[in-house]
């Protein structure tokens, strides 16, 4: 296309060459269809008042014709009436432009980029066929600006040549984003939003209704793939969503393709279809839809046919209505009406107005008499057709859309020259400069004041362009909806246009839109339902980021959002709920008082403790018997109240650890338990000193086993334990732990030992006094004695020493509170094996067989025993 428009810039530079000593003449001109009002300053214009154009077939030997103009197109007529009518107002506006006339040439582009682009060359070159150069070959361009084109193909090939010459261009419906580059297209501006919006506004409505996998087609141009190009990348940018199929209408009716598209609308799993192309293509597209009685879509219509009145019919409402579509801002012009009433081809005849007369012949089907070109059957236009009989729809001005957008820009254009023109006598002092006269007017200054624009309009609309030339982006959102008599009613239920806040902003009335589906609500259009809370996504392999699976967030992660790409990890001291949709506090567990085995333990411990107490008490009260005293009467109630201890320390174990029950749990372990061994062993080393005792020579063994030496080495050997425990609270104390490593959804609240060399040692020092007391009963056994107290210690110790063998891999093994309920265990059933085995006989004797605790029968047994 580039290509094309510098052969034709350079056959129009060319053109003006032949006789450069005295004149110009045009090589070739071009035949267009046209309309000109003369003026002081003429404003060049560009329509599509045809929409398609049939090219002779061309030989070598004759020369190329014209080609012919077909398929009138009625609003596209209003639009260049438009134009005018906006020019005659300025005319007659004393505040703007005073004492400047204002005229216009209008060409028609025939629907075809090289007309169109002729016209422009036109507009820019004039069409005379020969004029005089002045001095430097310097003359006044015909026109001064340019309104137009339609299309954005037309107007990227036109601003791109005339864009070197800084001729302003204003468009009123070319919106193709690739305009508002200002290095490629400096003079271009339009009063119409660039795709770029558009795109985002349909980007909102998609959003707004949860659209997600949807269908867009576009036609196979400058504007469709610019489309394209800016709906993939923003739609990606937003995560509104993902494209099912991306299809290129042709730009002929190709009935094969068509069938393919049409096919692949039906087939897809996208219930929204979003198109960006022109009326023609709308109405190819939507014949093919009807054959194909492709239903139950959703259609999300551009500007470019969102108001199509052609569409407009009941043989389509099956089909189409329901669309959401994105409008041009609607505008009211007052008294453009009046105007078009008086349009009349027999009116200006001293310029050429053939557009008039072909728009004359078109509403009354008829033919003004041009010698032969009239058929027999055809009727001659008179002149004096009543134009109120014209058609509805180009009479009716309730939907003025692009031709708001024509009188903006026939406005900007004049305003632009008004204050090209009032020269200030400060700005003239400051510069040093004169002002600009009208017969020195350049097109390429009046871009400055372009760009400064800034006016209202009556109908309240601020018109003003930013850096890029784009105007301040509104649009309206339309909605066809079914009448009673089955025909289409495009209503307006909403808009979106850019704050400079808060971006891009979509107001919508839902109140008013029409389904066109059996539920009567909005349809849904996703490739895979969202993943609530509690999943996460995991996207199906090659499918786009909308297809994916929901994935249950596994234990201890959650998410909390819907369509959550990732599930999170919950704190340490949280776990997730059932549901994986939020954190919850882990429970937190330990030997409890009130939990079943917590009460167990508890009152095993209290019964033991109790029946120290009770065994305390019946050897006070019979302490004066023989049986008490023959056994060590003071370490026997030593051993008993330490064996209450060791009870009672077992409390410590049971209930919520604290600082000072972790310490304190251990300390009163250690102590207690090597001061019933302490007891046991010195009572064991008594045993056996007697017995030495009772041989000759053996009296001397008895003085080292006094009650002080007894005291004193039961007393020595508990404090080293107590100094054990002191180095280990003061080195590495035992303190409160929770401990989440045994459950992951629990805390495991225990106490921690701090220094495992100083539990070791607490341990391993009662096991060496417990192994050494078991050694020294196992050797007294078989003493002659009438009550053996060696043979008690020694089945209790077994016990002792099994229970705490049996002890430590269970305990290293038992998680939590289990751990803590072995150690009790432990010291329950070595402290019940103490108390059973070495004070259950005697209180047997002393309860159940008082007749057995006297000396002699102790005594007496004893010698016979002996002697036997």
């Amino acid at each position: 296309m580039r290509r094309f428009c510098l052969m034709l810039t350079f056959s129009w530079v060319l053109c003006a060459s032949e006789s450069f000593a005295s004149s110009c003449k045009l090589w070739k001109k071009f035949y267009l269809n046209e309309l000109h009002e003369p003026g002081d300053v003429v404003l060049g214009g560009l329509f599509e008042v045809h929409y398609t154009s049939v090219y002779p077939q061309a030989t070598f030997t004759s020369e190329p014709q014209q080609p012919t103009c077909t398929g009138f197109d009625t609003l596209g007529f209003r639009d260049a009436m438009t134009m005018a009518f906006a020019i005659s107002e300025i005319n007659q506006n004393p505040d703007l432009l005073p004492n400047v006339t204002l005229g216009y040439s209008l060409y028609d582009n025939c629907g075809a980029l090289v007309i169109g682009f002729s016209g422009a060359l036109s507009l820019a070159s004039s069409q005379d066929e020969q004029f005089l150069l002045q001095e430097n070959c310097a003359v006044t361009p015909p026109v001064l600006g340019i309104v137009g084109d339609s299309y954005s193909t037309f107007s990227i090939a036109i601003a791109n040549v005339l864009g070197l010459f800084k001729m302003p261009i204003v468009s009123y419906f070319a919106t193709c984003s690739c305009l508002s580059n200002r290095q490629q297209f400096p003079s271009f501006f339009r009063t119409i939003p660039s795709d770029a919006f558009q795109v985002k506004a349909v980007i909102q409505i998609l959003k707004h209704f949860g659209w997600t996998w949807v269908g867009l087609l576009v036609t196979d141009d400058d504007y469709g793939f610019n489309v394209a190009q800016t709906f993939q990348s923003d739609l990606a940018h937003s995560g509104g969503g993902c494209l099912a199929y991306l299809e290129v209408l042709p730009w002929d009716s190709n009935p094969v393709e068509l069938k393919r598209i049409v096919n692949v609308i039906k087939t897809s799993a996208a219930r929204v279809v979003i198109v960006f192309a022109h009326e023609i293509h709308t109405v190819r597209l939507t014949e093919e839809v009807l054959l194909q009685n492709v239903t139950d879509r959703q259609w999300i219509a551009s500007e470019a046919w969102a108001t199509a009145a052609v569409l407009q019919t009941s043989r389509f409402m099956p089909y189409l209505g329901g669309t959401l579509g994105i409008a041009i801002r609607r505008g009211e012009i007052p008294r453009l009406k009046d105007f078009l009433l008086q349009i009349h081809p027999d009116k200006n005849n001293n310029y050429k107005n053939n557009l008039i007369k072909q728009f004359w012949e078109h509403t009354f089907n008829c033919r003004f008499n041009q010698g032969d070109l009239v058929e027999e059957n055809e009727a001659l236009c008179t002149g004096k057709e009543d134009i109120n009989m014209a058609e509805p729809e180009f009479l009716d001005l309730t939907n003025l859309r692009p031709e708001y957008n024509v009188y903006k820009a026939v406005y900007a254009l004049a305003y632009a020259l008004d204050g090209m023109l009032k020269c200030e006598v400060e700005r003239e002092r400051l510069n040093g400069q004169s002002c600009i006269s009208l017969q020195r007017l350049e097109p390429w200054q009046l871009l400055h004041y372009l760009q400064e624009v800034n006016f209202t309009t009556l109908f309240g609309d601020q018109v003003t362009f930013d850096e890029n030339g784009d105007a301040l982006p509104i649009y309206d959102v339309m909605n066809w909806q079914q009448l009673s008599n089955g025909g289409i009613s495009v209503r307006y239920v909403g808009e979106v246009k850019r704050s400079p806040f808060r971006g891009e902003e979509l107001r919508l009335d839902e109140n008013k839109l029409f389904w066109n589906f059996e539920s009567k609500q909005p349809p849904r259009s996703v490739c895979s339902d969202s993943c609530p809370p509690g999943y996460r996504l995991a996207r199906k392999k090659n499918q786009p980021e909308c297809c994916f699976d929901c994935i249950p967030c596994s234990e201890g992660k959650m998410s909390n959002n819907t369509d959550s790409r990732e599930c999170f990890s919950c704190p340490e001291d949280s776990w997730s709920s059932p549901q994986r949709d939020h954190c919850i506090p882990k429970k937190t567990e330990f030997l409890s008082y009130q939990e079943p085995l917590g009460i167990c333990l508890t009152t095993t411990s209290l019964l033991g403790a109790l029946i120290c107490s009770v065994v305390l008490g019946i050897f006070i009260y019979h302490r004066r018997t023989p049986l008490v005293r023959s056994n060590n009467s003071e370490l026997s109630f030593l051993l008993l109240m330490s064996l209450k201890l060791c009870f009672l320390c077992s409390l410590l174990f049971i209930g919520q650890p604290h600082l000072w029950t972790c310490q304190m749990r251990h300390v009163a372990f250690g102590i207690s338990f090597v001061l019933c061994v302490s007891c046991i062993l010195v009572k064991t080393m008594v045993v056996l000193a007697v017995f030495k005792a009772s041989k000759p020579g053996g009296g001397v063994h008895l003085k080292w086993f006094g009650p002080a030496q007894q005291r004193g080495t039961v007393f020595v050997l508990t404090c080293i334990q107590a100094a054990v425990c002191v180095v280990w609270i003061i080195s590495a104390s035992p303190t409160p732990h929770r401990n989440t490593q045994y459950h992951n959804d629990k805390i495991i609240y225990e106490c921690e030992v701090g220094s495992k060399l100083g539990f070791s040692v607490l341990i391993g020092y009662i096991g060496i006094l417990a192994s050494l007391s078991f050694a020294l009963a196992f050797l007294a056994r078989n003493l002659p004695d009438n009550f053996n107290e060696a043979k008690c210690i020694t089945f209790s110790m077994l016990i002792f020493c099994a229970v705490w063998v049996a002890f430590v891999p269970a305990y290293i093994n038992s998680p939590g509170r289990y751990a803590d309920a072995v150690e009790v265990f432990a010291i329950l059933a070595s402290s019940f094996g103490l108390l059973v085995a070495l004070f259950g006989p005697k209180c047997y004797i002393i309860l159940m067989r008082p007749e057995r605790n006297t000396k002699k029968t102790i005594m007496g047994r004893g010698t016979t025993k002996d002697l036997s």
